[in-house]
């Protein structure tokens, strides 16, 4: 059963059982370049048992007002989305990209109503372990296309978009080109330059913050992880929390979605967070 809501004037569509009640509510949210169709296999796939919540950032949806959106106006969104459509409890957040910086700020700020996380491929990067693991070469990669984006974006228009897409295309990202828009590229931007409030008080993620159940899902093929080693080892010791290493690129959902929902599905079940 699939519905649209509106919240705050952006679309959330909702998917959920037709037959009985959600186990749970899981909240979807998709980084660059993509938009909420980013998690249409796993919402088939998990849609049968919990409901499924998700929307496309805003400024990423074509028709979009064009400009920047702060870090607190989105986190805002967020808290009204879940506290409409979560049924009066704790959300599960299923986070991908720049969804995991948003998801984790908003996880710091509103713990008591997020009850389990579940991180695709961004763990805790920008952190000083994270930036002491990574090569000259893999800090240029990240350094080129960030800075490629942020610049695509502020040039905007025509040429940025094409910009934008040229990337895309030579990353093999998986989205369609049509819809990739130099627009998105606004959190690199506001990383790179520090303006419009920037994204400082989104602290890289630590696994005691705060101490949830949380499912680490990450592709190890890509020029550099996104995440430090240590940082794996302590949340895979920690109780009620998983890590699952793919033989994937960043797009892991896509890249091998039958091991991808059979592995959040697993965690997601009743018995997983149990210590032991």
């Amino acid at each position: 059963m699939s519905r649209i809501e509106t919240v705050a004037g952006v679309a959330v569509q909702i998917d959920e059982p037709a037959d009985r009640e959600p186990l749970d509510t899981v909240l979807l949210l998709h980084g660059w370049p993509d938009t909420a169709a980013l998690w249409d296999g796993t919402v088939a796939a998990l849609a049968r048992q919990w409901r499924c919540v998700r929307f496309t950032l805003p400024g990423f949806a074509a028709g979009d007002a064009a400009g920047a959106r702060t870090l607190a106006q989105v986190t805002e969104l967020l808290h009204q989305v879940v506290r409409q459509t979560g049924g009066g409890t704790p959300v599960t957040l299923l986070l991908h990209d720049w969804g995991c910086l948003f998801g984790y700020h908003f996880m710091r700020l509103h713990p008591t109503l997020v009850s389990r996380v579940i991180g695709v491929d961004i763990g805790d990067a920008g952190s000083r372990a994270h930036r002491a693991e990574l090569s000259g070469r893999a800090k240029l990669w990240i350094l080129g296309y960030q800075l490629w984006l942020a610049l695509a974006w502020r040039i905007g228009g025509g040429l940025g978009d094409q910009m934008a897409r040229k990337l895309a295309k030579a990353m093999r990202v998986p989205a369609p080109p049509q819809q990739i828009r130099a627009q998105m590229g606004y959190p690199y931007w506001i990383t790179w330059t520090g303006t419009h409030g920037s994204y400082r008080a989104a602290k890289p993620f630590r696994v005691t913050d705060p101490a949830l159940p949380m499912l680490f899902v990450y592709g190890r093929r890509k020029p550099a992880l996104f995440h430090s080693s240590a940082w794996v080892q302590a949340l895979a010791a920690r109780p009620g929390c998983r890590v699952v290493e793919m033989a994937t690129g960043h797009w892991v959902m896509l890249a091998a979605p039958a091991d991808f929902h059979a592995a959040v599905i697993d965690w997601l079940g009743p018995a997983a967070h149990m210590p032991g």
